[in-house]
């Protein structure tokens, strides 16, 4: 019988019984009734986190993926073992995805450090799950590698190239004004998603995978592989080879995910032009190491930061165009001079390194520009504060109307989803184009856990009329595949207090994206007299207060914390 000293595999973190050789001598009889050798139960074990549902469409590829891995795992000398955690599939939860994101990452952060393994790969891809798998790894402290499901395909409409979710949007738009029938957004409905993978475009399934490579936690090259391509299971099988070698070495996440390879993931974020999301999940990924992100340092690299990917939602090109562009290596080869060289990756290689190797690599311009020739000078995201964001609210301004940067408005309000949903397209609703569409009471401590429900849609009788964009506001969220000049997670929110809640009907609110500010122009006096008389409209932190709900709703951050949970996150 193998020596309980040995640390390794199936020896690891033994079942009590008060024996450990009683322990070790069970835990071996049970494995073999699964048919595994003994020569297989004396290797190194490969943890699988494999998070397949059927309640998860983005992730129907991923039995063939963990065959993959299996594959790399047991040439390079170990055992693989997959095991299941939550999956999260973004538009099949209720009432959002992130308000499960921090039960994932506990699961996956508690399966890693409670099962016998000396290295995990973690697969995942649907918007919150990768970041919750890196949050649960970077506080479980085993080696760990993040295998990404990659984006779709584009399919085809008529004579239009479509891909999930921004061309959904497009089209809603049009049904909602008018220009195309039932009949019409019926068809379509079968042509937006229509294979395996995450959204085709920079949402924020593709942002988040991108700075999975970005931070040094997925094999250089991988970030973009469209789901479907042979490229994908090779990538598979190299993350399995990969990990039994960090597993060897010891290289756990802390020594990848660093202060400096975190703001290297802020500068290709800012470069993507990436999902508005991400601020919120790389802010919760580092607040595991204890590093905190700064909204005043995110606007000081945007200030420094070129656009330089032409993309949906904000540019004309998908994810699988990308790809065949030379994805996020292009990305970090042009933003060189910006970058922290020395942070190692999972490959084994730092950064720089990295970088040296593919020198002369081919890049389409046409779809991601060079650094002396950017789309845009300066990045696609910004934070916002003044008197109606004290701690901050973020902006896309690559999504955004320029025309609408500078400017003053009057607040029509809404005081929650509801409210929303019974009168924004009431023919009798008071508003104009150059009013500000204020959402209320849609924050993380809010019933509605902070939903994608920022992108407000357009008034519906001034949809009809042709309008297109206007200033929105509010302390929700919205998806990465969606745009518009929406200014989002304004901390604090509504709900606990915030200077949003006081917002009312026929208020004067100031935008400058220019000297980065949102101001509520209101006198103090009325703001403390509004805030003596409560709120408008109750809104409970939560309608339950049982089981996850009671958790959820004590123990979420704010915004700018990244939405985690207090008691997850590392102390500074």
């Amino acid at each position: 019988m193998t020596s309980k000293t040995e640390d390794q595999g199936l020896n690891r973190g033994l079942t009590n019984y008060g024996d450990p050789d009683f322990s070790i001598y069970l835990r071996r009889s049970f494995a073999k009734s699964m048919g595994y050798s003994n020569e297989l139960l004396a290797r190194p074990i490969i943890g699988i986190a494999n998070t397949y549902s059927g309640f998860n469409n983005c992730h129907r590829h991923f039995p063939e993926l963990v065959d993959a891995v299996k594959r790399g795992v047991l040439t390079a000398g170990a055992l693989p073992l997959e095991f299941p955690t939550t999956s999260l599939g973004e538009v099949f939860l209720s009432p959002t995805s992130l308000k499960f994101r921090n039960l994932m990452s506990m699961d996956t952060e508690e399966m890693i450090r409670a099962q016998p393994m000396d290295g995990v790969v973690l697969i995942g891809g649907c918007d919150k799950t990768v970041p919750a798998q890196l949050m649960g790894a970077a506080s479980a402290a085993k080696p760990a590698l993040q295998l990404v499901a990659g984006p779709m395909m584009t399919s085809r409409y008529k004579d239009e190239r479509l891909g999930a979710c921004t061309d959904c949007r497009r089209f809603w738009a049009d049904y909602r004004a008018g220009r195309i029938d039932s009949n019409e957004i019926g068809e379509i409905e079968g042509r937006l998603a229509t294979t395996a993978g995450t959204c085709a475009v920079m949402g924020t399934a593709s942002t988040m995978a991108c700075l999975a490579e970005a931070l040094g936690m997925t094999l250089p090259g991988t970030a973009a592989i469209p789901a479907v391509h042979a490229d994908r299971l090779r990538a598979a099988e190299a993350s399995g080879a990969a990990a039994v070698r960090l597993a060897s070495e010891g290289i756990t996440p802390d020594k990848i995910i660093t202060r400096d390879s975190v703001e290297n993931a802020m500068r290709v974020l800012l470069a993507l032009s990436g999902s508005t999301n991400a601020v919120i999940h790389l802010t919760a990924i580092a607040g595991r190491l204890g590093i905190s992100i700064s909204l005043e340092r995110l606007n000081e690299l945007s200030n420094t930061t070129p656009v330089l990917v032409n993309l949906k939602p904000v540019g004309e090109h998908y994810m699988e165009d990308f790809f065949a562009a030379g994805g996020i290596g292009a990305v970090l080869r042009e933003l060189k001079p910006l970058l922290n060289l020395d942070c190692l990756t999972v490959s084994g290689q730092t950064v720089g390194e990295r970088l040296d190797a593919a020198a002369g690599a081919y890049v389409d311009r046409k779809v991601i520009a060079s650094f002396d020739d950017p789309i845009e000078a300066q990045g696609g995201l910004i934070a916002l504060f003044g008197s109606l964001a004290p701690d901050g609210a973020i902006f896309k301004r690559a999504a955004a109307s320029s025309e609408l940067f500078e400017r003053q408005g009057r607040a029509v309000v809404f005081s929650s989803l509801a409210d929303l949903s019974e009168r924004i397209d009431d023919p009798d609703l008071d508003v104009t184009p150059d009013d500000f569409l204020i959402l209320q009471n849609a924050g993380p401590k809010s019933p509605s856990g902070m939903p994608e429900a920022g992108y407000l849609p357009i008034p519906g009788k001034l949809a009809r009329a042709g309008v297109k964009d206007m200033v929105r506001i509010s302390d929700a969220r919205m998806s990465g595949t969606a745009y518009g000049t929406i200014i989002l997670h304004v901390s604090p929110e509504a709900s606990v207090g915030g200077p949003l809640g006081l917002v009312r009907n026929g208020d004067q609110i100031l935008l400058s994206v220019a000297g980065r500010r949102l101001d509520l122009l209101v006198e103090d006096d009325e703001l403390a007299r509004r805030r003596a008389e409560g709120p408008e409209t109750s809104t409970p932190a939560s309608e339950s207060k049982r089981g996850y709900d009671w958790l959820y709703a004590n123990h979420v951050l704010q915004a700018d914390d990244g939405c985690d949970f207090n008691f997850l996150k590392a102390d500074k």
